[in-house]
């Protein structure tokens, strides 16, 4: 039987939060955190989403393995359309869908020992009792670089480079195809962010993995991902592939963004033009008619504020959600 080469497809995708207003609860409005996206990530790929705190990208991760309910639009996976299956329903596919969660401290039971934090999903799936579990949790130790004397230990008693490398156990417990992870470098010391990268891309090698790599710090996105999507207020504004993107970046947006990446040659950085953003992010409860980024933008025009840019391939396999993308490139 042929196995698709698309593993995961999301069409036209919305989160919407009701938020409470009123002292009472009275008073709600709409938080769009996530408003009409759609990718797809190719099997073995790694795909990269990058942009500002609040953008909807950690909400993405968190409706793809159906942490949040999606508002509206599907998510397929592997060709079954997970989108509205119950949670009895979704468990074959729990087991085969993870996710890297972003603080280390936080997503670890402080009360379980390491052995029994890995082995929860394995008791969960049934995969395995006794010696077998037991050798299982070893061995996953050893594939993330701890020991297996660690399974006695709990969570205070390791650093927070060893807890992601713990969560990155847990989540590989299970044998998934796909891992969503979750801005997973971000809470660590940036001496050990490269470690956990290299990390998750070795085991990407070694386990055939799929990754929807989630961050901010797009210098380690471009070292990781084989295609990015960058994301603004709730809606991408440009997907390529990871080279293309760091080479000729289309949208406004996306080029601020790479002009803030730290050059570390005195020479380039001197003569490395920085774009300086203008004004403040609107808010998602509010959100702007036409294209979200135009207060900000110093290319907008009228049609700008009148028509909500679609995400277009202006070139092959380079897609922007601009009205000027022509103009101005």
């Amino acid at each position: 039987m042929s196995r698709n080469k698309v593993l995961l497809q999301v069409n036209s995708l919305k989160k919407y939060f009701h938020i409470s207003r009123g002292f009472f609860g009275g008073d709600k409005t709409v938080l769009k955190a996530v408003d009409d996206v759609s990718f797809h990530i190719n099997r073995g790929e790694t795909l990269g989403l990058v942009g500002e705190s609040g953008c909807g990208k950690t909400t993405i991760g968190r409706t793809i393995i159906k942490l949040y309910e999606a508002t509206a639009g599907s998510i397929v996976f592997d060709g079954q359309d997970i989108t509205h299956l119950s949670q009895t329903e979704m468990l074959p596919y729990r087991k085969r869908m993870q996710m890297i969660f972003q603080d280390p401290y936080a997503s670890l039971n402080s009360r379980m020992t390491v052995g029994d934090i890995i082995g929860e999903p394995i008791d969960i799936h049934n995969i395995a009792k006794g010696q077998e579990r037991k050798e299982i949790i070893q061995e996953l130790l050893n594939k993330v670089g701890l020991n297996s004397e660690h399974a006695n230990r709990y969570p205070h008693e390791f650093s927070g480079g060893q807890r992601q490398r713990i969560g990155i156990a847990r989540a590989l417990a299970v044998q998934p195809e796909f891992i969503i992870c979750d801005e997973p470098i971000s809470a660590l010391d940036v001496s050990i962010q490269a470690q956990v990268v290299n990390l998750l891309e070795d085991l990407q090698n070694d386990l055939g993995l799929t990754y929807l790599f989630i961050a901010h710090d797009l210098s380690m996105v471009k070292h990781i991902s084989n295609r990015v999507g960058v994301m603004y207020l709730g809606k991408l504004a440009e997907l390529t592939t990871s080279k293309e993107l760091y080479k000729k970046p289309l949208h406004p947006y996306t080029k601020a963004l790479l002009s803030a990446i730290p050059v570390p040659d005195p020479k380039t950085a001197d003569s490395k033009q920085r774009i300086i953003l203008e004004g403040d992010v609107p808010s998602p409860m509010n959100p702007l008619s036409g294209c979200r980024f135009r207060t900000r933008c110093p290319y907008a025009g009228n049609i700008c504020s009148e028509t909500v840019p679609e995400l277009q391939e202006v070139e092959s396999g380079h897609w922007v959600a601009c009205h000027l993308v022509h103009k101005i490139n």
